[in-house]
């Protein structure tokens, strides 16, 4: 499982320039990588000019609730822009398991750091 680097000032510069934004985590799903608390930076760019890769950690909106964002790694790709989110912690995630592939359009960036 890769980790996630914790904050640097070139992140912290970037959030500043609200080219990063703040959020908190609030489930088990991604543990052990991150736990309810902790506060990550996402690039909300990251995914104009490339696609989400396998083990990218990404924020979605969830697709049947417009108001819920989800953090979720990558999987795979299944289809052309389509992709297969899961939590780190199966036993306590809604994923892709529950709402299926995730169009692009629903994923709102790459979680960049963390603030430690």
């Amino acid at each position: 499982m890769e980790e996630l680097p914790t904050i640097k000032l070139s992140e912290f510069v970037l959030w500043l320039l609200r080219r990063r934004r703040r959020m908190r985590v609030t489930g088990n799903s991604m543990l052990p990588l991150l736990k309810p608390g902790d506060e990550v930076l996402i690039d909300p760019y990251a995914y104009q000019a490339a696609s989400p890769q396998p083990g990218d950690v990404v924020v979605t909106q969830h697709p049947y609730q417009i108001n819920l964002r989800l953090i979720k790694r990558v999987s795979s790709v299944v289809a052309e822009n389509r992709y297969m989110l899961f939590g780190d912690n199966p036993a306590e995630s809604t994923d892709s398991r529950v709402f299926g592939a995730v169009p692009l359009e629903k994923i709102l960036g790459k979680v960049t750091s963390r603030f430690s």
